[in-house]
């Protein structure tokens, strides 16, 4: 069956191009239209070099992710069977990859295996949350609702991680591009002056700019040397955190530092309960619950105190005083937990804990940002204030004299 290139906008009014297997023209619109695609543009599509780099080419944007979660909701929703829904989306995505996938998908599925198992062999696209989810809503008959939360879901978490790059990126390209203009300075302008003040008969200069042209004669005669050194600390950082011990002392230092440790702590929580609560509400026990999300928590600290607390509950306990022994997470969450299990509506209160929780790292982000930026801007204008206060100290004597 030939293929068609399309372009074409949703009721919504959101562009859409991609590709669709279709007999002809008016095959291919009817099969647009039964995705919510209007076409303005349609032909027949070019066959290119068909190559995948991994890590570069097999990559799925979480926006790819949702719109694909969405689109199956309502097409499941409108009583289309899973594997002619799984064609049409398969058909019409851009993304190289992200199509092959879904084509394989939809062959084991007419192949007689389950959705879920289907997508359970691409753990690179699709998370151990997203499968059990899945798994959950074929269990339960609710596949379509189940679809709609996973796209809420994903969409929030998007939100939280977003937030939190922000947070981290601003201060470390700041610091990144201050120690980038020391080198510098110290590589090419102090050099510079210091052969200047030679020429010129200056043999005593003062302390300042004695000890600035030490360090730069040191720094350009080690250069070799200290580029040599970071890069053996960054493999071996690396070798490092790739242990259990190393990666659970660098999740543990980062969830307690001063400052960014606060936005991660609370990003921690917003992520713990969104996730525990969408798979509560969609009717996944609270075993299996907690070690989906135990895998998916993306902090070790918070993966052991998980797994303290479902081991406990396998002992017949509840859920709150095992959280409440792992000293994690904060007072207040476990005490609304309680709440929760007490009331027989955990899923909502996880849901209120993580609305507030997301609310409070936009606060959090914010304060960090506003106490960072003066403190980057001291430390980067005090570095380059004093280096050029040491450049031109000699010449504001020889002025004097």
């Amino acid at each position: 069956m030939p293929l068609w290139a399309y372009e074409g906008n949703t009721p919504e009014g959101e562009f859409r191009r991609g590709e669709i297997e279709a007999e002809g023209k008016e095959d291919a619109r009817s099969k647009l239209a039964a995705i919510n695609v209007k076409a303005f543009k349609l032909k027949k599509a070019t066959k290119g070099l068909d190559f995948n780099i991994p890590g570069i080419t097999d990559k799925v944007s979480l926006k790819s992710q949702v719109i694909f979660t969405r689109q199956m909701a309502t097409m499941i929703d409108a009583g289309l069977p899973i594997d002619k829904c799984l064609e049409l989306l398969g058909s019409q995505e851009p993304n190289p990859y992200f199509r092959k996938v879904i084509l394989s998908v939809k062959t084991q599925v007419e192949g007689g295996q389950s959705f879920s198992d289907a997508l359970r062999k691409f753990p690179g696209v699709f998370e151990e949350l997203y499968v059990n989810l899945v798994a959950a809503g074929e269990l339960g008959g609710i596949l379509d609702t189940i679809m709609n939360r996973l796209s809420e879901y994903l969409e929030k978490s998007a939100e939280t991680k977003a937030k939190v790059k922000s947070a981290l990126k601003y201060p470390l390209t700041v610091l990144t591009v201050a120690l980038l203009i020391t080198a510098g300075l110290l590589w090419k302008v102090v050099p510079t002056f210091a052969a200047t003040f030679k020429s010129m008969g200056k043999t005593k200069l003062p302390a300042l700019t004695e000890m600035l042209v030490s360090i730069s004669n040191n720094f350009v005669a080690n250069v070799p040397y200290i580029f040599g050194g970071m890069a053996v600390i960054y493999v071996t950082s690396k070798l490092i955190f790739r242990t259990a011990k190393g990666a659970y002392a660098r999740d543990w230092a980062l969830y307690n530092a001063p400052v960014i440790g606060n936005v991660l702590k609370k990003a921690a929580v917003a992520r713990f309960t969104r996730t525990l609560g969408t798979l509560v509400s969609s009717g996944v026990p609270i075993l299996d619950a907690l070690e989906v999300v135990k895998k998916t928590a993306g902090n070790l600290v918070i993966e052991r105190a998980l797994e303290y607390t479902r081991n406990r509950i396998t002992e017949g306990k509840n859920m709150t005083g095992p959280l409440l022994e792992t000293q994690v997470f904060p007072t207040m969450v476990v005490q609304m937990i309680a709440v929760g299990e007490a009331t027989g509506a955990l899923d909502v209160m996880l849901g209120k804990i993580a609305d507030f929780y997301e609310v409070e790292v936009d606060d959090a982000v914010d304060s960090m940002s506003a106490m960072m930026e003066p403190l980057i801007m001291v430390l980067l204008g005090g570095i380059i204030g004093t280096i050029m206060m040491g450049v031109y100290l000699p010449i504001f004597t020889m002025a004097d004299k």
